[in-house]
């Protein structure tokens, strides 16, 4: 038992998955910022969120000292409203004031790790596609091949198989070209960095990636099924991506120091999505990076925000309930077997702790928030 994170993070660890079990309780995100700089002191250097990796561009501008203002930033660089929660806000406003002043190789860095979707909706690729053909210098029109981007981003597009463009000939030219635009940025790299900056050239990637990315998954929102299966392949999708965007980031990232990921259990375990037949981003990069991940799973006992009540004594929450006053780490193999928690209801979006998540976490970071 501690509250000292660093007891939880092994020397080999590059990418530390810190889970939430819901979205909806603020403490999670005021702790983690307090978490990520006791991390920065340790040597991390980076942090990565369930947010829009594109956007996330746009914020690690402004933390860098890059012009622009806060509000603006919150609104435009963050995706599924997480500009909204006040955690975000600080952290992002502690990294730029961190970060004034210090050099490059001892700055803090900010990144998105999402995929460019929401639940029920997928983006389209324009702008992504012509960010990399206009740094490659192309004349290359697509305006033909993408049309009205109101067609790719309706949630029609994405529920609807009979309506999705991700199978049109249009859609296939278009993962083509996408392709073949990521083989001659690697082919072209020497002369691009040199022309403008290694940096210049990573984002041209990042966007670039997001593109094919987003034509990959409209082309599995084409593909027919029962919604259940549909969602499940979706969802697989998705957290592939996510995977990729991680092994990305580290990349980036890799000679400056660990980065620290924050997003729901769901998508840091390193197991399948709960109760379905995908893989999690977390156990995609569990399997690639071996020692190199370690994760800790998010508990939640009371909260005010969510209605949330003291959990039963008999299921885990209920035992760390015991344990800790406020909020604390524990081994995952320290917590001995108990119930799963059934007091929570779907508007909470609260995923109570059960033991197939235990068993693929190191740690249980568990707060009270209603104390």
């Amino acid at each position: 038992m501690s509250k000292d994170i660093r007891d939880f993070v092994p020397p080999s660890c590059e990418l530390l998955g810190l889970g939430e079990p819901t979205h909806q309780e603020p403490a999670f995100g005021l702790l983690r910022n307090e978490l990520f700089a006791v991390l920065v002191d340790e040597g991390f250097r980076s942090i990565a969120l369930e947010s829009d990796r594109v956007r996330g561009l746009m914020v690690d501008d402004f933390v860098q000292g890059g012009a622009g203002d806060l509000d603006t930033v919150m609104t435009e660089g963050f995706s599924h409203r997480f500009g909204e929660l006040p955690g975000n806000r600080l952290l992002v406003a502690w990294m730029r004031e961190y970060n004034a002043g210090r050099p490059a190789d001892e700055r803090v860095a900010f990144h998105g790790f999402d995929a460019s979707t929401e639940n029920t909706s997928a983006a389209s690729p324009r702008i992504y596609l012509e960010h990399a053909r206009d740094y490659l210098g192309l004349e290359l029109d697509l305006a033909d091949l993408l049309g009205d981007d109101e067609r790719w981003s309706r949630d029609e597009a994405i529920l609807d198989p009979a309506q999705s463009l991700g199978d049109t000939p249009k859609a296939s030219q278009l993962r083509v070209i996408a392709d073949d635009l990521l083989t001659t940025l690697y082919a072209r790299a020497p002369e691009c960095i040199a022309a403008t900056s290694r940096a210049d050239w990573y984002r041209a990637r990042t966007y670039l990636t997001t593109g094919l990315g987003l034509l990959r998954y409209h082309k599995q929102a084409s593909l027919p099924g029962s919604q259940e299966v549909r969602i499940d392949r979706l969802m697989a999708a998705r957290d592939s991506l996510m995977a990729q965007n991680l092994l990305d980031i580290r990349s980036i990232e890799a000679q400056r120091g660990p980065t620290l990921v924050f997003a729901h259990n769901a998508h840091v375990q390193r197991m399948t999505g709960t109760n379905h037949d995908w893989y999690s981003a977390g156990a995609i990069v569990a399997e690639l990076l071996d020692q190199r991940y370690a994760v800790i799973a998010g508990s939640l006992g009371r909260s005010e925000t969510l209605g949330l009540m003291e959990p039963a004594a008999d299921t885990y929450e209920g035992n760390l309930q015991r344990t800790f006053t406020t909020w604390g780490l524990t081994p995952a193999v320290a917590l001995q077997p108990a119930q799963t928690r059934t007091d929570t209801t779907p508007r909470q979006g609260y995923f109570p702790l059960d033991q197939p998540l235990l068993d693929h976490v190191d740690a249980v970071l568990h707060i009270d928030a209603g104390r």
